[in-house]
């Protein structure tokens, strides 16, 4: 694994016999388990069903944690689920509808936290999970260690060929009894089902015929002694599970949970993770604690990851509305705003039609638009699928630098669907997509698309080659017989015509325009060229030189010669005359070679 990719490598590394560990960069950075992003479409998917289905095993692959939603949705009988067999935690809801195979390969899922319910009541919904025309469906539910809901209750009907349904107690696995629990509601079972004793810790499943097969199946809570306040592994008082486990355990020890109930440190289950500040009893001060980490959904880390910023002891995806987010120390941080916080850097113009937050989703279904270009950041995807007629671009979006992709919608944070009425994307400013790929389909009159270098602006290199989605627009050929191709000056390709849509620049760049040279040698105003190729203007005090360069960078200090005076390095309009320093008044003044000099030491007036 290369070094450059320090978060995905975080995330796969080793885990066996509790030696716990994962690399960032060169330093070791303790957390328990690889995690992976859910989804909340709902029972919507995006696009062809072999691509849902490459999108979800890419998604879930070697991940024990879902942070969000499990949504198993319209899959056929044929696909393979055996990347699911990895997951042993969910921290929203777990969703099984109008699918066709017998089984999800889910027997590792332990817990069910329910942070995210479907339909505001329900962590776990099993649903319409059969052929319409045909003989498959689902036959067997395979959570067979399922232990813990945390929030929320069950729903399951209208899976008419389940045959394996066994009389589970789920008032053992929810927390609360008095949440709904409609586990075989309208459900059309094969009259042939099979049923479980419930024992501890195994047990057999045996069928009406008498037939049996091989089951396991644990009661973790409903058979405790009443000494024990939460799960147990056993009957006896002395069998009690530690108060912060969740879904059972092994052992009376907070390193023997299945699961944790608040928080995994180390692999070791707490109520709260290691705070930023701690109480010093010499001192009677708070002081920084040097091992703090900060609460990654149910897991304690010592950073948080990328496109996660720091809120207080937690990573959460976007800043709350009283504070703004910025760097601090390295790491993106939230922090008070000062009186209103700056709605320039979080808002859509209110001239849309409706004021939308930018570190939310963003989705325009039929909107109308007057907008100035004011968004330079998305923190979740931008989802187009309905446009005004009367605009051939995206050019409201034009100042818009990054897609963070923080929650993406079915693996994709940029989609353009369906817009009859666009020639161009106009993104003239988009440089990068954090996470998540791009989908741009059925954009009948769309050129430029294929010219764009999308390699260069999907930042995740192991996600390059599958997360891009771009067919059904206009023909490219039929696109440059017109006359619709990228200004000599772009290179990467471009969002539109004129060499103000490049995506970057052969030579030089000026005001996020292309130009063929910078301002070196001629103009009343010279300039300079960056690394990146960028022209800015010399410093003011700067002399304008004939038949050479002026500057060398922006700085006063930078200047081949000044205008007027020179104190120092830097060249000013003036020298300094009582001004305060560090010993004291300063007074200085101009040479007959234009410098800068001290007054003697007894002047007092300059």
């Amino acid at each position: 694994m290369s070094a450059k990719e320090p978060w995905s490598i975080s995330f796969k590394c080793a885990i066996e016999n509790r030696e716990i560990f994962e690399i960032i960069g060169v330093s070791c950075f303790i957390s328990p388990v690889a995690v992976c992003s859910g989804t909340q479409n709902g029972m919507s998917t995006t696009g062809d069903p072999e691509n849902h289905y490459k999108l979800m095993k890419e998604r879930y692959t070697g991940c024990n944690i879902v942070m969000g939603n499990l949504e198993i949705i319209l899959m056929q009988h044929t696909r393979d689920f055996s990347f699911l067999q990895s997951i042993k935690e969910v921290t929203g809801h777990v969703v099984f509808a109008m699918n066709e195979f017998s089984r999800l390969p889910l027997d590792n899922l332990r817990v069910i936290r329910g942070n995210n319910l479907y339909e505001d009541r329900y962590a776990l919904a099993v649903m319409l999970n059969y052929q319409k025309d045909g003989q498959h469906g689902l036959q067997e539910l395979g959570l067979t260690n399922l232990t813990e809901i945390l929030e929320g209750g069950v729903q399951i009907f209208d899976n008419k060929y389940l045959s394996y349904a066994p009389q589970v107690n789920w008032l053992d696995i929810v927390k609360d009894a008095s949440l709904p629990l409609s586990p075989y509601a309208n459900s059309n079972f094969n009259a042939n089902s099979h049923f479980i004793d419930f024992c501890v810790p195994h047990c057999t499943l045996t069928s009406l015929e008498g037939q049996q097969t091989s089951f396991s199946v644990s009661v973790t809570k409903t058979v405790c002694a009443p000494q024990c306040n939460s799960r147990c592994f056993g009957r006896n008082p002395s069998d009690c599970c530690h108060v912060e486990c969740a879904g059972g355990c092994n052992g009376p020890l907070d390193t023997d949970c299945f699961a944790c109930k608040n928080f995994n440190n180390s692999g070791s289950c707490v109520l709260q993770c290691p705070q930023t500040l701690i109480y010093n009893k010499q001192s009677f001060k708070m002081e920084r604690n040097p091992n703090a980490k900060y609460q990654y959904g149910s897991i304690c880390v010592a950073q948080c990851p990328p496109n996660f910023v720091v809120d207080g002891s937690s990573c959460v995806r976007n800043c709350p509305a009283d504070k703004m987010e910025v760097d601090k120390n390295g790491a993106k941080r939230c922090e008070p705003c000062r009186g209103l916080c700056p709605k320039g850097n979080h808002f859509i113009s209110s001239n849309i039609g409706m004021l939308l937050l930018i570190t939310r989703n963003i989705c325009y279904t039929k909107l109308r638009f007057n907008a100035h270009g004011a968004v330079i950041l998305f923190a979740y995807y931008l989802n187009i699928q309905s446009w005004p007629k009367s605009l051939s671009n995206l050019s409201v979006f034009s100042n818009l630098q990054t897609i963070q992709g923080r929650k993406l919608y079915s693996g994709y944070s940029f989609l353009v669907m369906n817009i009859p009425s666009l020639t161009s994307l106009g993104l003239r400013s988009l440089q990068k997509l954090n996470d998540g790929g791009v989908y741009i389909t059925k954009n009948k009159n769309l050129c430029y698309y294929n010219t764009v270098n999308w390699m260069r602006i999907i930042s995740s290199p192991q996600k390059q080659q599958n997360s891009r989605v771009i067919k059904e627009n206009r023909k490219a050929e039929q696109c440059d017989a017109d006359g619709h191709v990228c200004d000599p000056l772009c290179a990467d390709g471009c969002w539109g015509a004129g060499p103000d849509q490049c995506v970057s620049c052969n030579k030089y760049s000026r005001g996020g325009t292309c130009v063929s040279d910078c301002m070196f040698l001629t103009g009343t105003r010279r300039e300079f060229a960056t690394k990146s190729g960028e022209c800015l203007p010399c410093h003011p005090e700067c002399k304008v030189q004939e038949g050479m360069k002026t500057c060398t960078g922006p700085g006063a200090d930078q200047c081949v010669a000044c205008s007027s005076l020179q104190d120092g390095p830097h060249c000013v309009s003036s020298c300094p005359d009582g001004v305060m320093g560090g010993e004291g008044v300063i007074f200085k003044y101009a040479s007959k070679q234009g410098r800068c000099e001290t007054c003697h030491m007894n002047c007092t007036q300059g």
